[in-house]
C-alpha cells in the first residue's frame, strides 16, 4: 500500500446510486488519515477497502448537505466503540455547529475518543507543520450554502545526495546534524542536497466557479473536485451551485495540476468516460482518473 493514497468510498451525488454510493474519501499520508465529506454508508465502505477507525486523525466537512455528512454519527460512534486512542480533529463551517452538535449525538452511546472540534470560520491555516507533517488550509467556496474547500501542503525539503556525502566523509548521524544545523565542518546542507519540491493535495466539493477554486487547485499534485454535471447543463450547475467536467478540467490546466480527480457525479449520467473527455477538451493534459467506489488513487511521486 502507498504511503500516500486516496481511498475513493463513495462518488455519487444527492442520493446513492446502485453503483455509486454517497460520498467518502480518506487520504492516507504519512501516518495521518483525513476522512472528507463522509455520506451515507461510509462506515461499510470503510470497512471494505480496509480503513480502521484506528486510522482516521482528522475528519473534514465542506458544507452540510446531506450527501457529505450524513454518514458522520456511525463515524463517530465507531471512534468510541474501537476507543481510538489518539485524538480526532473535525473541522466544518463554523456557521453549521448546530448541525454538527446534532450529527455528532444523533443517538446515544457511550462516548470515548477524544473528538476535537475545530470550527472553520473563515479561510486560512487550519494546522501547520509545527502540529502535522504538512500545513492544512481552508479556502471558502460558492454553493448554496456556507462551504470550505481544503488543501494539504508539504514544506519544501531538501534530497540528500549520498555521493557528494561521502565525497565530503560525511556519514551515519553527522548527516542529520546536518540537515538540522544547515551546516557542518565547513560543508552546507546545499553542497550535499538538491531542492526537494513538498507534494500538495486539495479537496474541492459542491461549488461553483469561484476565486477559492482556484487558489486550492493551484500547482497541486492531486486535486480531487466535484464534476456534478456535464457542459450541457452548464446553466443547472450554476444554479444549484456546481461545477461541470469542463469547467474542472479547465481550472485543473490553468493551475498546472498533475493528477486531477473527477468525483461526485449526477444519477443523470449513465457514462462515466463523458466526464473524462470534457476534462481532456478544456485542455487538460496531465494525469486523470474519473473516480470509481471503493478503489485506490496514488498521490503522484514527488517531482524531480
Amino acid at each position: 500500500m502507498s504511503a500516500r493514497e486516496l481511498v475513493v468510498l463513495g462518488t455519487a451525488s444527492q442520493v446513492p446510486t446502485r453503483h455509486r454510493n454517497h460520498n467518502g474519501y480518506v487520504l492516507l499520508w504519512d501516518g495521518e488519515g483525513i476522512l472528507f465529506d463522509p455520506g451515507e454508508g461510509t462506515q461499510r465502505q470503510m470497512v471494505r477497502m480496509g480503513v480502521a477507525a484506528h486510522d482516521l486523525t482528522r475528519i473534514c466537512l465542506t458544507h452540510f448537505h446531506g450527501d457529505h455528512c450524513l454518514g458522520l454519527p456511525g463515524v463517530v460512534q465507531h471512534l468510541s466503540l474501537d476507543r481510538v486512542p489518539h485524538p480526532v480533529t473535525a473541522h466544518y463551517p463554523a456557521s453549521g455547529q448546530r448541525w454538527f452538535a446534532r450529527l455528532r449525538h444523533a443517538t446515544p452511546y457511550h462516548e470515548t475518543a477524544d473528538l476535537r472540534e475545530a470550527p472553520v470560520r473563515a479561510p486560512g491555516v487550519l494546522a501547520a507543520p509545527d502540529e502535522l507533517p504538512f500545513t492544512l488550509s481552508a479556502h471558502e467556496l460558492s454553493h448554496r450554502v456556507p462551504a470550505f474547500g481544503y488543501r494539504l501542503s508539504e514544506p519544501d525539503g531538501r534530497r540528500m545526495d549520498p555521493v557528494r556525502l561521502a565525497a565530503h566523509g560525511i556519514t551515519g548521524p553527522d548527516v542529520g546534524r546536518l540537515q538540522r544545523e544547515g551546516s557542518l565542518r565547513g560543508v552546507r546542507l546545499e553542497d550535499v542536497s538538491e531542492p526537494r519540491p513538498g507534494q500538495s493535495f486539495a479537496f474541492v466539493m459542491d461549488t461553483r466557479l469561484c476565486d477559492g477554486v482556484h487558489a486550492l487547485a493551484e500547482g497541486c499534485d492531486m486535486l480531487v473536485i466535484e464534476s456534478t454535471f456535464l457542459h450541457e447543463d452548464a446553466a443547472l450547475a450554476y444554479d444549484s451551485g456546481h461545477l461541470t467536467a469542463r469547467q474542472a478540467g479547465a481550472v485543473a490546466a490553468e493551475s498546472g495540476v498533475r493528477h486531477l480527480v473527477l468525483t461526485h457525479f449526477s444519477q443523470r449520467y449513465s457514462d462515466p468516460s463523458a466526464f473524462a473527455r470534457e476534462a481532456r477538451e478544456a485542455g487538460f493534459e496531465g494525469e486523470l482518473t474519473v473516480a470509481e467506489d471503493l478503489t485506490r488513487v496514488p498521490v503522484p511521486k514527488r517531482r524531480s
